[in-house]
């Protein structure tokens, strides 16, 4: 018995063997709408600009093209913007714009920095003036005086390098070096020779010498401690441990800039106008003696950075702002120099002092600037922490000691903070970042 072949009849009437084909059905085709060419340029790239709160250009403003007609509409395969096209239909201006929170703007370094350890984001700023949203205070004119917020810390009073000697053994002392000038001065009286007093003067005499000399040198052999310190690899450094750590520094959220020459994203800034006072001449602090130079104004600045070691290639954040305390050994140079003989004011440097209601009568002043710009090498002695991965370095809480430096006749000397110093030359070229 034979099987039937099926057949089928095409629309021009021939019969054709096997079945009819299965019109399957087509498929919608989504096409989307042009999108113009940027140039590079974020403030037309539509949702990336909007992420970092930069305005965009509305696209309501341009003007209209005429809408073509539904058959070159089915015929190109466009998207019609009819009332069925769904919600954005509906919209006829620009849709609003809906945040979780603040956006950290994004920075020309591309980090983003968060506040203090622990907290969430930067806090608002103390003073008056329009806050960036980098967390720092615009500048008011062109060389007006700059007001940073909380992020920053502003260094008010000098690092202070001394001895930890309790007040105690400073009044034994004390208490033993009078009863040994007495005890000598009754002898001598008393045997009528001066061997005695003269002995008693060779005992207290090198206490003496030895004193002094710390006290004029206690600085520069801290400094020396630092540089002789062995630098730490941060790949093997655990959470906790002491460190110094030398390399090439970034600046983080907030870059700062110097107060006199302008100098761009630093790390660190300081300012301080000096008058010498003679022996009738007015004074710049209570401090200030005759035949020296006294600090009359002074701004000192730092804020978070990083830092990239030499040791290893990883970057740490050095955290010295909100307070934090810091100890930096930069030193400034020398920018403006009045004397008695050239009394002849700059007008930029006029408007500095009146900028800060400072007075520009018959002084003899000296301007020094410091600053620790992008791309320099500096060396910084802090703690260790890692927190949610991120890897930084933080002032210790408890002070520095150098111990006993026996071969240069130096007692331990403390500092508190962590220490920042900076061996570059301001006027040369820094590593480009």
């Amino acid at each position: 018995m034979g099987t039937r072949i099926p057949s089928h009849q095409l629309s021009s009437g021939l019969y054709v063997s096997g079945r009819p084909e299965q019109l399957k059905e087509r498929q919608p085709t989504m096409a989307s709408r042009a999108v113009p060419y940027t140039g590079g340029d974020i403030k037309k790239s539509g949702e990336l600009g909007k992420m970092f709160d930069i305005p965009v250009l509305d696209s309501s403003s341009r003007p209209s093209q005429s809408r073509p007609s539904s058959s070159s509409q089915h015929n190109s395969g466009s998207v019609r913007s009819g009332p069925n096209s769904g919600p954005m239909g509906k919209h006829s201006g620009p849709v609003p714009k809906k945040s979780s929170g603040p956006m950290i703007p994004l920075q020309p370094t591309g980090l983003i920095t968060s506040g203090p350890l622990g907290s969430g984001p930067l806090g608002s700023s103390a003073g008056g003036g329009r806050r960036s949203g980098s967390g720092s205070m615009e500048h008011v004119g062109s060389i007006g005086k700059a007001v940073y917020g909380s992020a920053v810390t502003s260094l008010t009073e000098e690092v202070k390098v001394g001895f930890r000697v309790s007040k105690a053994v400073v009044w034994v002392l004390l208490v033993v070096v009078a009863m040994g000038l007495l005890v000598g001065a009754f002898l001598m009286v008393a045997v009528k020779k001066a061997v005695i007093l003269v002995s008693v003067a060779g005992i207290l005499v090198p206490i003496v010498v030895v004193i002094l000399w710390n006290y004029i040198w206690g600085k520069r052999g801290l400094l020396g401690f630092v540089n002789r310190y062995p630098d730490a690899e941060l790949r093997g450094a655990i959470d906790g441990q002491y460190v110094k750590v030398t390399g090439v520094v970034t600046c983080g959220s907030i870059p700062l800039e110097s107060s006199y020459q302008r100098v761009p994203r630093c790390v660190y800034v300081s300012t301080e106008l000096y008058e010498y006072k003679g022996l009738c001449g007015k004074s710049a602090n209570p401090k200030h003696r005759c035949f020296s130079w006294g600090s009359r104004y002074s701004e000192k600045y730092v804020a978070d950075f990083y830092i990239s070691d030499f040791q290893s290639g990883l970057r740490a954040l050095v955290k010295v702002g909100y307070g934090a305390k810091v100890a930096p050994f930069v030193k400034p140079t020398t920018i403006v120099d009045i004397t008695k003989e050239n009394r002849e004011l700059s007008p930029t440097f006029l408007r500095w002092l009146a900028d800060r209601s400072l007075s520009s009568d018959d002084r003899v002043m000296r301007l020094k600037e410091g600053y620790i710009k992008e791309g320099s090498t500096v060396s910084v002695m802090g703690v260790v922490r890692r927190h949610d991965n991120v890897l930084m370095i933080v002032p210790s809480t408890e002070p520095v000691s150098t111990g006993c430096q026996w071969t240069r006749c130096l007692l331990p000397t403390y500092v508190e903070g962590l220490i920042l110093t900076c061996d570059d030359n301001q006027n040369a070229d820094v590593v480009p970042v």
